[in-house]
């Protein structure tokens, strides 16, 4: 068999996969640019904490509609905006920082959400929700996720020049009183918003692998905000892409295969990438040698 018929072949063959591409095209196109902002702003640990506190609102989503994908998601929604609502009021009403905040509401949500499906005896579907089905995924989730995209790109762009000048000069957008706190609150209901479609792909375990990893591998290869966007979408797409042919060809579980295949993505940039990784460098510490 040829390299064209083993990368090819499987996305002709197989309608799953070819909606599973799609969806992890659209995941890319909106989780690039989130996860690069979320790297810019230091708050990557806090998009792990909304990527699980959407937990309970999917579970009573569940269990109210069963399977329907609009009730999942409605309910992912409102628990994460909820927890970021509720996380930002005790930081700004109590001496408690941000993380720990969304750490502690964090851990209430998946608690609560563990509890809610688990309670109705029903493992498989806790499973099912924590971990996704990417080649289960309906017309109806690409749909969503085509959606969240749009939306997140127009927004992004919408607020894009005072989300940028919040990330490295947050006193100045306060100072000028162009609405840091509204234009901060936008930016999480966005990432809430791409957490609740990634999670009809990954699960809620995995939802923030292909927004994470790619952009933390982007800073090895470009500088810009524009181009770290662009880039972390692009190594994102191509790292799902890889991944669901690893996944066909040895038969592995598509989300893992997908989230190693961004991790080694991630490994390979901080070792060999052109800018700040350890061969650069190294390359620039022999040059100040010689």
């Amino acid at each position: 068999m040829t390299i064209a018929a083993l990368l090819i072949q499987p996305f002709i063959d197989d309608g799953a996969l070819r909606r599973a591409l799609v969806a992890c095209l659209a995941l890319a196109l909106g989780g690039g640019p989130i996860g690069t902002l979320l790297v810019l702003r230091r708050m990557s640990l806090m998009g792990d904490a909304l990527s699980h506190a959407v937990l309970p609102g999917v579970a009573v989503g569940f269990l109210v509609a069963g399977g329907s994908i609009g009730a999942m998601s409605l309910g992912g929604l409102a628990a994460g905006l909820a927890v970021a609502l509720l996380a930002g009021l005790v930081t700004r009403l109590t001496p408690a920082h941000e993380d720990a905040s969304f750490a502690a509401f964090y851990l209430i949500s998946i608690a609560a959400g563990v509890l809610l499906v688990t309670r109705a005896g029903r493992d498989a579907d806790l499973v099912h929700i924590l971990l996704g089905d990417l080649l289960a995924l309906t017309p109806e989730g690409l749909i969503l996720l085509a959606g969240v995209a749009t939306v997140t790109v127009l927004g992004l762009a919408l607020i894009y020049r005072p989300l940028i000048v919040d990330c490295f000069d947050p006193q100045f957008l306060r100072a000028a009183g162009s609405g840091g706190i509204l234009v901060h609150a936008l930016f999480l209901g966005l990432v809430v918003l791409n957490l609740v479609g990634a999670f009809q792909a990954m699960g809620t375990l995995m939802a923030l692998g292909l927004i994470m990893l790619p952009a933390a591998a982007a800073r090895y290869w470009a500088r810009a905000v524009w181009s770290l966007m662009v880039t972390s979408a692009g190594l994102g797409f191509a790292a799902a892409l890889v991944g669901l042919l690893v996944a066909y060809h040895a038969t592995m579980p598509v989300g893992s295969a997908i989230v190693l295949t961004a991790g080694a993505v991630y490994l390979a940039s901080v070792a060999f990438g052109p800018r700040d990784s350890l061969r650069a460098r190294y390359l620039a510490a022999a040059h100040l040698r010689a």
